[in-house]
């Protein structure tokens, strides 16, 4: 199993931009951006870490709250107190971070073209917002949430965003979740479509917002990443 670990990187805004990253033992296939959840670089996320190392991918996964020295809200902390957290991010300060993590894979030696994006849950909706705005090989959505509103004052929501994608994109979502809904997610369909990239949509109709507490769906979804990798960055 190859080992996560955690580089630090200066920025240009004085603050040290945190990455957790695994660097595969054999022939590397392409690098991947990981970006975290709403509640940080949770267990979770470094399980998705870790999953993409050990099939051969590249991985980084930018600390985005780092300018506020937090790393995960556990469970003791409130739903609001995670809202504020995430209505500090800035439409900067998230490409700053992920430019960042790019450029740590670039330094070890991944090209342009083989270089994705996956984001969970507030991950999964900056994804989409990275991008559109940045070219990359493919992009994967999981359980993106607040499809319509915009995530802070200056980050635009998933839906503005989509018709400017730049490259192939997956999202998935259960079809029971309530942030976001199954209307939300039919929007966010037609606006990637106006992108004309390759792009698909898979809703998970016995689940919530979370994939990993059945375990077919999980299995199925982790496929469809795994395949939709292999088959964008080449």
């Amino acid at each position: 199993m190859t080992e996560l670990r955690t580089d630090t990187v200066p920025l240009d805004d004085g603050s040290q931009l945190r990455l957790t990253v695994v660097e595969p033992e054999r022939t590397v296939r392409g690098g991947i951006v990981v970006l975290h959840e709403a509640r940080g670089m949770t267990d979770g996320v470094r399980d998705l870490v870790q999953r993409l190392g050990d099939e051969g991918w590249r991985v980084c996964a930018p600390h985005l709250y780092h300018r506020d020295n937090a790393d995960e809200l556990g469970a003791h902390e409130s739903d609001e107190t995670v809202r504020d957290q995430v209505s500090r991010l800035t439409g900067a300060s998230v490409m700053a971070d992920t430019d960042t993590a790019f450029g740590w894979l670039a330094d070890h030696g991944v090209p342009s073209d083989q270089m994705g994006i996956i984001g969970f849950d507030l991950g999964g909706s900056v994804a989409v917002v990275v991008a559109a705005k940045r070219s990359l090989g493919a992009a994967v959505t999981l359980a993106g949430d607040h499809i319509t509103d915009p995530l802070s004052d200056d980050l635009p929501s998933p839906l503005e965003a989509a018709p400017e994608l730049t490259c192939p994109w997956l999202g998935l979502f259960g079809g029971r979740s309530t942030d976001p809904s199954p209307d939300d997610v039919e929007k966010l369909r037609s606006a990637v479509a106006d992108a004309e990239v390759v792009s698909d949509v898979v809703i998970y109709p016995d689940v919530d917002h979370r994939f990993d507490v059945d375990e077919d769906v999980f299995s199925d979804a982790w496929q469809r990443i795994l395949n939709w990798f292999d088959s964008h960055l080449r």
